[in-house]
């Protein structure tokens, strides 16, 4: 039969709040990718960034919080969750690195604490990415770019057995980046996906291989840029004052997942059992201390979970159509990780090393009932239970053990009152877990938000939020030094409109804009402004597909000035960086892609801090300033895609 295609004007079918929505394969297909975990800043408002080398999981922001690696935003890639808690390195830390863009099939997102199935590190947000369990033809993409940047990865499915479809897809990935000491990063992937099935019925196993090694170039202080020099030799934004900070990680994984869909029922059970560890060399303060600043982040775990879901229509040619969904979430973690003084990666001094063995169990329930044709509410509760035993091995004290629960209400109104206009009203609570080793359990947050979605005018596709996140007080365990510290009750206020307009079939332009007011709530003569948290965002997509032979797609992204004190004396420069991707098809089976990153090659900050740091021969007390890790300069890349 010929091939068929269907376009659809909106990104999911039923929206529960003006904030939720789908990134589809085609929009990621059509755009350049510095790095993978770029997908996620197709969520109007998200902003993606780095701050070492590529080998390390990314810095995210939205809604007003620094993010860090995670800590408020849950990743899921095929039901197995992205997010580690307990993290050597930062709570909840999220390596997209292993994430391979040409095989996601859909990504789901939502924004907020109102959906009962997201729990742990969802307060601000999360994003579902689905995989494909086929591909229609075998392919393959090699890309080559400035820098010594090459990338190959190939997939191929075929009928292994009666109704048995096996995914294969490999990934590999060198880089050496603009930075004087080269970045070395060796990245090497695999996918293997067993299906059976249907849509409506089927199951699927996955095998997942990922390894990466790289040399970071961590942030340098503005005074030494600024001097141009150091020690009698010429220093640049792209020097490094530890060449032997970086590291290598692994995570491998084996998953699966079986659904069963009728017409009133939907169950669903996915599970996974993974093997992770990273050893991370950082050294961000350089010569506080005579050998140096270097430090060492260890971490080396197993992770075990799974997660049941069972929801059914009852009603549905009454009055009152109603869709219940209980599920139940389980994870264990044994986790060893410890911090390490090093030097040139050799451990000089041992600081901490513990053995934690930690669970988090939550129960939820949900109904969406239509009370009127146009109106319906969504009404959950989610109950989490944290379990958490810690040793440390270093002294071989005693154990300590720790229980925290958290009971989350989740309510929305979604009123179609207008034609083609639907008005929401969403609240609800979410949480994070700490740091086990904090012994502060699970960090509370609560939201609201009012939002509109209209296609009043024609071609046109417009959305409205006005929202509110708090976060109680909690303890966080900073990984960096090996030690808690109390943190402070905050309050995050913004408004977001997105517009999408697409005059033909094969045109689009999206305009998003996102502002935030993040400030601590309790009194302190430190000041109320909350460091590193992004205020002002704005993106611009547009798209031209199959023009003919050509397809292109530009995307500027404007991130504006937050404060990096809390007293707002120090600020972050605003930045604007430029992506474009040109295409054409070759022939039936060739297309080759042409991406500029950076395009008008300013000189851009991937992340800003204002911190204490000590260069050799100055005041033992250091200095505060600015220290920043620049972003890309103006970078080409090529990449050939051949259809078999």
């Amino acid at each position: 039969m010929p091939e068929i295609e269907i376009h659809s004007e909106s990104d999911t079918a039923d929206h529960n709040s003006a904030s939720e929505g789908r990134i589809r394969a085609q929009r990621i297909v059509q755009q350049a990718l510095l790095r993978p975990a770029d997908v996620l800043e197709n969520i109007p408002g998200m902003v993606v960034t780095q701050h070492s080398g590529d080998g390390k999981a990314n810095q995210y922001f939205l809604r007003g919080v620094n993010l860090d690696h995670g800590t408020d935003f849950a990743s899921t890639i095929n039901g197995v969750p992205v997010n580690l808690p307990t993290h050597a390195h930062g709570q909840g830390y999220s390596d997209l690195n292993f994430l391979m863009p040409e095989l996601v099939q859909r990504v789901d997102y939502r924004k907020g604490p109102y959906a009962a199935q997201d729990g742990d590190f969802s307060s601000a947000g999360s994003a579902h990415f689905v995989y494909r369990k086929h591909v229609d033809r075998p392919f393959s993409h090699f890309t080559w770019g400035q820098r010594g940047y090459v990338r190959g990865m190939a997939a191929d499915s075929r009928s292994v057995g009666e109704g048995l479809v096996l995914l294969t897809a490999v990934e590999r990935a060198n880089n050496d980046g603009p930075w004087t000491v080269p970045e070395g990063l060796r990245k090497t992937n695999a996918l293997l996906t067993l299906s059976g099935g249907s849509p409506e019925q089927g199951w699927s196993t996955s095998v997942s291989l990922y390894r990466a090694q790289w040399t970071a170039t961590d942030q340098v202080p503005q005074r030494l840029l600024d001097q141009g020099n150091y020690q009698g030799q010429a220093f640049g934004r792209f020097d490094s004052l530890d060449p032997s900070d970086g590291g290598h990680t692994h995570r491998n994984s084996v998953s699966g997942e079986w659904h069963h869909h009728d017409t009133n029922n939907v169950r669903k059970l996915s599970w996974y059992i993974m093997q992770y560890d990273l050893d991370l060399y950082s050294n961000f303060t350089y010569q506080t201390t005579p050998a140096g600043d270097q430090f060492a982040q260890r971490d080396k775990r197993t992770v075990v979970g799974a997660h049941a879901l069972a929801s059914w229509t009852v009603g549905q040619n009454e009055t009152n159509p109603s869709t219940n969904t209980v599920g139940l979430q389980v994870r264990q973690d044994h986790i060893q990780v410890g911090l390490d003084q090093t030097t040139r990666r050799e451990i000089s001094n041992p600081v901490s090393a513990d053995e934690v063995m930690q669970s988090l169990v939550g129960v939820y329930a949900e109904t969406n009932t239509a009370w009127l044709p146009q109106f319906r509410t969504v009404v959950g509760m989610r109950f989490d239970q944290f379990n958490a035993r810690t040793a440390n091995t270093l002294v071989m004290g005693p154990s300590t053990t720790q229980q925290s629960q958290q009971l989350s209400p989740k309510f929305s109104a979604i009123w179609d009152a207008l034609h083609h206009t639907e008005f929401f009203f969403n609240a609800g609570r979410g949480f994070h877990s700490n740091d086990a080793r904090s012994q502060a359990g699970l960090s509370r947050s609560q939201g609201e938000e009012l939002g509109l979605r209209t296609r009043a005018l024609p071609h046109v596709q417009s959305s409205l939020a006005l929202w509110r996140l708090n976060f109680g007080a909690d303890l966080h365990y900073v990984g960096d030094a090996g030690t808690t510290e109390i943190g402070r009750p905050s309050q995050r206020t913004g408004l977001e409109l997105n517009n999408r307009w697409t005059p033909q079939r094969h045109i689009s332009l999206e305009a998003n804009l996102a502002w935030s007011r993040p400030r601590y709530t309790d009194p302190s003569a430190m000041g109320n402004a909350v460091p590193n948290a992004v205020q002002k965002v704005a993106q611009l997509h547009a798209t031209a597909s199959h023009m003919g032979a050509w397809s292109s797609a530009l995307n500027v992204r404007y991130i504006g000035s937050a404060p990096l004190l809390e007293d707002n004396s120090m600020r972050s420069s605003a930045n604007i960086s430029t992506q474009l991707r040109l295409s054409r098809r070759m022939s039936q089976d060739v297309t080759v892609s042409l991406d500029v990153f950076n395009l008008t090659n300013r000189k851009n900050n991937d992340i800003q801090y204002a911190y204490t740091s000590r260069l050799s021969g100055e005041p033992v007390a250091g200095v505060i300033d600015h220290h920043l890790h620049p972003a890309e300069p103006r970078t080409f890349r090529l990449g050939a895609r051949v259809q078999y």
